[in-house]
């Protein structure tokens, strides 16, 4: 017969199709595969409807086989098969999806599940062949076709043998170039990965003769048998009823489908109906993977239309701070590029995404009330990502993420929520303190928190380096101001002691002028205060920039010698008091000098701030000792 042409712009279409739309070469299996389920599909909901054609469910099958020596995949079905006419309208027109038209006939009926749409599945074959050929014969015909082509030049349709119904995909793959090793699809274990990873919940059985080569028992022999093994598991575990699944079968999965060593910390499945239907089944790791908190990390659900798998990895089913989770979403609604390869933006995937949210803090407080120890592990393994979805949002996420924070406690160093923080205040506290530090044992022995803790107020401890950024950012909770217990408007005297205060401060402004100028501007204040209680010195800050905000800002590549405004503040019931007024009054300001300059060095190392001048500090402490 006569080379047609087809009839769409050939050439540059068909171009368009293996070098544009799709960008992964395996998808090819994938493609035809799922034509070939169409095509059972097509003749299943026929046999139900039309007593001429007697099917048994079990009988139907797609199957593959490799022959290495001639460099050809033969995907075949025994679906409903095409007819001559057929076979020009599909194969010969490009983009003309006969799964569609059987749809459009059907009044698109919901239980028809029909995968291909655009009609282009097909020409993904010419990725990796050099020519295809197609033998199909029609339920509905005596005869059979062959469809054969080797591009854009055109394709022939001749008669040919085949007895039984359905359709033959006979693939000549191209030759090796440097690019591509297409001798790897003429590999069993690498036809067994793709089918597992993209067609493992194709309804049929998808069989092909695996090879297995084993030695005989005392014998150095080796035998070659055959196996007419099934490649898919047909059923997805996220669509079996609750009573027919376990614990065990879900960790099995997850092992398996996302490569862990470890068992997830927390499962999940929701099946959703509505606008958008879907089923997720979701797990939260019991451990970060290990380039989770780096660039190359990618986030992302598995995504699943009708059992294929269209994308490993869809980032815009994920928040960044629910980046963590992994799982997958199985949708019939969601609307797909031409490709298949990835969804078209629309509101599908945007709606699933807030239902995914709004399930998964739901799920995350259950573990938090129900599974507390689980939930702590949790949370010391991903809960800067949580803070972080805080920072990043410049607090309009305070509300979803604020109830899953964790914070160590003044009373009992123990995990506690700012929920837990507002029911243990008392009457008279109108704000939640914490204290920063390196470790909950520095930040216990901070001068600050003492007093504090005296007057039988909790404080939160913040060990992580963007925990204050964090609090700053929100600003407040449930109406409570956060204070940290360093800043300068922090004070607990009563009217008459912040009377006192002030005088005693009044009083004393030519002495700290003098210890400001010794200091070099490397203070903004020097004050009395009531916040110590045996300690003789601390540093308080001033404005939005605290004393452990500038020691992170300032650990970071991008230095930017970032200050803290500071205070150094003095105990006024500590003797180091008296004897501050006592060298003033005899003008002794040599001594005066070092004893400042001792007492601000103090300061700056119970921060955990480095010291600038330590050999001079040190000389001087030596001084004093030897006296």
């Amino acid at each position: 017969m006569k080379k047609k042409q087809f009839k769409a712009e050939s050439k540059k279409l068909l171009d368009m199709m293996i070098n544009a739309i799709y960008t992964n070469k395996e998808i090819f299996l994938r493609e035809l595969i799922s034509n070939a389920s169409d095509a059972i599909d097509k003749l299943y909901y026929r046999s139900l409807t039309e007593k001429n054609i007697k099917t048994k469910k079990e009988d139907l099958e797609i199957r593959l086989s490799l022959d290495k020596e001639n460099r050809t995949i033969t995907i075949s079905d025994n679906g409903v098969g095409m007819t001559e006419e057929e076979l020009e309208n599909n194969l010969g027109t490009i983009a003309k999806s006969g799964s569609e038209l059987f749809k459009e006939k059907n009044d698109k009926k919901k239980d028809i599940d029909i995968i291909g749409q655009f009609g282009v599945g097909f020409y993904s074959a010419f990725m990796v062949s050099n020519q295809v050929e197609v033998k199909s014969k029609s339920i509905d015909s005596d005869k059979a076709y062959c469809w054969s082509s080797t591009g854009a030049e055109g394709y022939t349709i001749n008669e040919c043998e085949k007895k039984e119904n359905g359709t033959e995909i006979v693939l000549s793959l191209k030759e090796n170039s440097e690019e591509v090793n297409y001798d790897e699809f003429l590999e069993e274990y690498t036809i067994e990965r793709l089918i597992k990873k993209y067609s493992d919940y194709i309804r049929y059985p998808i069989k092909m003769m695996i090879t297995r080569e084993t030695k005989k028992e005392d014998s150095e022999k080796t035998v070659t048998e055959t196996e007419d093994k099934t490649l898919n598991s047909m059923i997805p575990i996220w669509k079996k009823t609750n009573s027919k699944k376990s614990e065990e079968e879900y960790n099995d999965f997850y092992t398996d489908k996302f490569y862990d060593y470890e068992k997830p910390i927390h499962t999940f499945r929701n099946v959703v109906e509505g606008r958008v239907s879907y089923t997720s089944l979701l797990f939260i790791p019991s451990h970060a993977p290990y380039d989770y908190y780096t660039k190359e990390y990618e986030k992302g659900l598995q995504l699943y239309s009708k059992g294929v798998m269209i994308m490993e990895k869809c980032s815009d089913l994920l928040p960044d701070y629910f980046s963590f989770v992994k799982g997958l979403v199985d949708s019939e609604d969601i609307s797909l590029n031409i490709s298949r390869e990835t969804t078209q933006e629309n509101f599908q995937i945007e709606q699933i995404a807030k239902t995914l949210e709004t399930k998964i803090k739901k799920e995350l407080e259950t573990m938090l009330q129900e599974e507390r120890e689980n939930y702590e592990k949790f949370f010391e393994t991903f809960g800067t990502q949580l803070k972080y979805g805080i920072y990043s949002s410049y607090g309009m996420k305070k509300e979803m993420l604020a109830d899953l924070l964790l914070y160590t406690s003044s009373k009992e160093k123990k995990y506690i929520t700012l929920k837990e923080y507002l029911e243990n205040m008392s009457n008279e506290q109108d704000m939640i303190y914490y204290a920063c530090g390196e470790t909950i044992e520095k930040i216990d022995l901070l001068p600050q928190v003492e007093s504090v803790k005296e007057k039988g107020f909790e404080i939160l401890y913040l060990t992580d380096y963007m925990d204050e950024f964090v609090l700053k950012t929100m600003q407040d909770y449930a109406g409570k101001k956060f204070m940290n217990v360093a800043d300068e408007k922090m004070n607990l005297d009563s009217e008459e002691e912040k009377l006192a205060l002030k005088k005693a401060n009044e009083k004393n402004q030519e002495l700290f002028q003098k210890m400001k100028e010794y200091l070099k501007e490397q203070v903004n204040d020097i004050q009395y205060t009531h916040r110590l209680k045996n300690h003789p010195v601390c540093l308080t800050s001033k404005g939005e920039v605290s004393v452990e905000m500038e020691k992170v800002l300032n650990a970071m590549p991008n230095n930017q010698n970032v200050k803290a405004e500071v205070t150094m503040e003095i105990n006024e019931n500590h003797e180091i008091g008296k004897k501050l007024e006592a060298l003033f009054q005899k003008k002794d300001f040599e001594s005066l000098e070092k004893y400042t300059k001792i007492l601000y060095a103090q300061a700056r190392l119970i921060e955990g701030l480095t010291i600038e001048n330590p050999t001079e500090i040190s000389n001087l402490v030596c001084e004093f000792l030897s006296k």
